[in-house]
C-alpha cells in the first residue's frame, strides 16, 4: 500500500483536486528605519506614512523605529511580493533621508534609555499596544526586541482538507461530533508538527545573520569569536537570530503549548497568560502610578510567546487569538523563523517563496503523528544546532534516535519535497517550483552557497565589520527603491489608507472611553475559552 504523502499526491493529481492548492500568501516584513550613517532613528513614525495603530498594510512593531510592512493575503507569492515591493516603494518617497535596514540583526543600536518605543496615541487600544511593548522591554530589554524577520503567511483551499479527510474515512458529521472545523484546525496542527520536525532545513538553507554588532549582547555572556571590534560571529553559524543570543527567555523556557491537538494548545497558551511569574510579579504592573506591563504573568499577552511557527485566525473587533481559535479553529499558519534576506531588496526572494510554498505543502500531505516530550525536545536540539553550527563539515542532526549528517537528511528532504513541487508546477505551469529545489540542492552540496556564508564573506569583504555591511546594503537597496518609484495610482492608493488610518485612531482618541484600568481589565478577562 503506497504510503500517506504518495496517496494523497495521487489524489492531487487530478485536475479537478489540483485546483485546490491555491490557497493564500502574505508576508510581513520589518525593518528599522535607520540614519544616513547606519545608527537607530530618533525620529517619529512618519506621519505622511499614516497611523501604526490603524494602518492596515505600514505599522511598527516594537521600536517606534522598527517599521512593518504587511502585504494583503494574495493567491500567488509573485503577487503577494509585487505588493511589497510596492509598499517599499512608497515608504522610500516618504522616509526623507533615512533608509530601512537590510539585516535581521539591528543596527548600531543607542543606550537602552535611548531606545523609543513604539506609540499608538491615547485611545485605550493604542495605550494597551504600548504598554505591551513596555513590558517586553522590562523582560527582554529593548535591543532584543529591535532583531526583524520575515513572517510568512500560509493557507490551502480550505475544501482540500475535507478532501483529504474523505479520502482517509474521516468526514465531518454531527452524530460524530466532528467538523469541518475540526479537521481544518487538526490539518493545520499536523502541518505544524512537521515543520517542527524539518524546520532546521530552512534554517540551513535561508538563515542570513551569522554575526552582529558587538553591542547588541549588552554585555550578556557569550561564546561568539571576535571578527572585529565592532562585530562578533560563530563561523559556521545560519541564523543568530534564531538562536538563544535572539529570542530567549527563562520565563517561556518551559512553554511548549503542546500542537498535538488544538485543545491542547490553546489550554496551554491560555495559562500562560493567567499564571503569576514570581519574578515579575515582584516588579508589579505600576510603578509610581505608571502602567509598566499589562500583567506579571508569564505572558502578557499570547502574541509574546516567541515561535517558529504560530496557528492563526483573523481576528474580529475586540476579540483576542485565543478567543477566535476556541470559536472558529485554525485559518492559516505563520512561519516567523524567516531572517530578513540582505540581498533582496524586499528581504525575501521569489525562488524563497516558491520553496516555502512546497515545503509547507509537504508539511501538510505526509504522515504528521503526535509528538512526545522527547522527539519535541530533539527537534528543538537539531534546530538549535543548525542555526549556531549549520555549516559545519560533517555537522550530524539526531532522526530516530541516531544521528545522520544534516546534508544527507537534506538531500532525503529535497527528494520528498520534489513531487509535491512538481505537483504546484503542473497546477500553474512552468517549473518555477522545481528550479527553486534545485537552487536548495546546490546549497546542501555547497555550504559557501548558502545566504550565511555569503553575508559572512560579504562582512570580510567590508572589513570585518557587520555595520559597514550593513548599511552598504541599505544603501543599495535604498537607490534601487528611490530610482523606482509607485505610479501615480499605487501613490494615490497608499495616501488614502494614511489618511483614512489617521482618521480612524483621531476617532478613537475622541471618542467616549472608561479608564485604562478598566480596559486592561476587561481584556485580560477575556481570555477564557470554552477549552480550558
Amino acid at each position: 500500500m503506497p504510503n500517506l504523502l504518495t496517496r494523497r499526491l495521487a489524489l492531487l493529481t487530478e485536475d479537478a483536486n489540483r485546483a485546490l492548492l491555491g490557497g493564500l500568501r502574505g508576508i510581513e516584513r520589518e525593518t528599522l528605519r535607520v540614519d544616513s550613517a547606519g545608527h537607530l532613528a530618533s525620529t517619529p513614525h512618519p506621519a505622511a506614512l499614516g497611523s501604526a495603530l490603524t494602518h492596515p498594510e505600514i505599522t511598527t512593531d516594537y521600536a517606534e523605529a522598527l517599521l512593518e510592512f504587511i502585504t494583503p493575503a494574495e493567491s500567488d507569492i509573485g503577487i503577494t511580493l509585487d505588493k511589497l515591493d510596492t509598499v517599499h516603494r512608497y515608504a522610500y518617497g516618504r522616509l526623507g533621508n533615512e533608509l530601512l535596514w537590510s539585516q535581521s540583526m539591528p543596527s548600531q543600536l543607542p543606550a537602552e534609555a535611548d531606545i523609543e518605543i513604539a506609540n499608538y496615541g491615547s485611545s485605550n487600544m493604542g495605550m494597551l499596544k504600548h504598554v505591551y511593548r513596555r513590558g517586553l522591554a522590562l523582560r527582554y530589554g529593548k535591543a532584543m526586541q529591535c532583531i526583524a524577520g520575515i513572517h510568512y503567511n500560509y493557507s490551502l483551499d480550505e475544501r482540500l482538507w475535507q478532501l483529504l479527510a474523505a479520502d482517509a474515512g474521516t468526514t465531518s458529521s454531527a452524530s460524530t461530533g466532528t467538523t469541518a472545523k475540526d479537521i481544518q484546525s487538526e490539518s493545520y496542527l499536523a502541518t505544524i508538527r512537521n515543520f517542527r520536525r524539518y524546520s532546521w532545513l530552512l534554517m540551513y538553507l535561508f538563515g542570513a545573520s551569522p554575526a552582529l554588532s558587538a553591542g547588541f549582547l549588552r554585555e550578556r555572556p557569550h561564546k561568539l569569536e571576535t571578527l572585529s571590534d565592532d562585530t562578533l560571529f560563530l563561523p559556521y553559524a545560519t541564523s543568530l537570530r534564531m538562536s538563544d543570543l535572539g529570542y530567549q527567555n527563562d520565563a517561556q523556557s518551559g512553554l511548549r503549548p503542546h500542537e498535538n491537538s488544538l485543545e491542547d494548545y490553546v489550554s496551554a497558551l491560555t495559562h500562560a497568560v493567567n499564571d503569576p511569574y514570581p519574578p515579575y510579579q515582584a516588579l508589579g504592573t505600576k510603578k509610581d502610578g505608571e502602567w509598566i506591563q499589562l500583567s506579571t504573568n508569564v505572558l502578557q499577552i499570547e502574541n509574546e510567546y516567541y515561535s517558529t511557527i504560530r496557528p492563526k485566525r483573523v481576528i474580529r473587533t475586540g476579540e483576542r487569538p485565543i478567543q477566535a481559535l476556541c470559536l472558529r479553529g485554525v485559518q492559516y499558519i505563520e512561519v516567523r523563523c524567516m531572517d530578513v534576506d540582505p540581498f533582496e531588496p524586499v528581504g525575501i526572494s521569489l525562488e524563497t517563496g516558491r520553496f516555502l510554498d512546497a515545503f509547507l505543502l509537504f508539511c501538510a500531505l505526509d504522515e504528521s503523528a503526535p509528538i512526545t516530550a522527547e522527539q519535541s525536545a530533539c527537534y528543538t536540539n537539531n534546530f538549535a544546532r543548525t542555526v549556531k553550527e549549520g555549516r559545519t563539515p560533517g555537522l550530524t542532526l539526531r532522526r530516530d534516535g541516531v544521528e545522520i549528517g544534516l546534508q544527507a537528511w537534506g538531500e532525503e528532504l529535497l527528494a520528498r519535497i520534489a513531487p509535491v513541487a512538481a505537483l504546484l508546477d503542473a497546477r500553474q505551469g512552468g517549473k518555477a517550483h522545481a528550479d527553486s529545489l534545485a537552487a536548495q540542492a546546490r546549497k546542501l552540496a555547497d555550504p559557501d552557497a548558502t545566504p550565511s556564508a555569503k553575508v559572512l564573506a560579504e562582512v570580510r569583504a567590508n572589513g570585518g565589520s557587520f555595520a559597514a555591511f550593513g548599511l552598504q546594503q541599505s544603501e543599495r537597496h535604498a537607490a534601487f527603491f528611490r530610482t523606482h518609484p509607485p505610479t501615480a495610482e499605487q501613490s494615490v492608493y497608499f495616501d488614502q489608507l494614511a489618511a483614512s488610518s489617521l482618521a480612524e485612531q483621531s476617532a478613537l482618541e475622541t471618542a467616549p472611553a472608561g479608564s485604562f484600568d478598566d480596559f486592561v481589565a476587561a481584556y485580560r478577562a477575556s481570555t477564557l475559552c470554552s477549552h480550558t
